[in-house]
């Protein structure tokens, strides 16, 4: 089951646990499912590959070797970071707020709406 989560591709994230803790990265990729996020820069691992032969027909050979790459990490171990007003990285929570806005229909009519939006706890402002 998918949950919705405090981050989302692109943000700027502190690590608050495990090797890697202090670290600030950018997410790269979500798995909702499992809960887990792969931030750019944090838990490198290295994976041994053997030479393969490319299945296009080609008879093309991918080198194989010592490849690094991250893996993901708990949602839970990230905190968002946020510029506060004196221009200083901070981490921060997360609240969500309805806003009502004006939504357009493809035939070009306007309506009424209401958007979700993040806030930074910390500076009042949405992300």
């Amino acid at each position: 089951m998918a949950t919705q989560l405090h981050v989302k591709k692109g943000d700027r994230v502190k690590v608050l646990a495990g090797k890697d803790k202090g670290t600030i990265g950018e997410i790269i990729a979500i798995d909702r499912k499992a809960g887990r996020v792969t931030v750019s820069g944090v838990n490198i691992v290295k994976r041994h590959r053997k030479d393969r032969q490319d299945n296009s027909g080609r008879n093309n050979i991918i080198k194989g070797g010592i490849l690094s790459s991250e893996a993901p990490i708990d949602v839970s171990n990230v905190a968002l970071v946020v510029r506060d007003k004196n221009n200083a990285e901070v981490t921060t929570r997360v609240r969500y707020e309805r806003r009502q806005v004006t939504k357009k229909r493809p035939d070009g009519s306007q309506y009424e709406g209401w958007r979700s939006v993040r806030i930074a706890v910390k500076t009042g402002k949405e992300i």
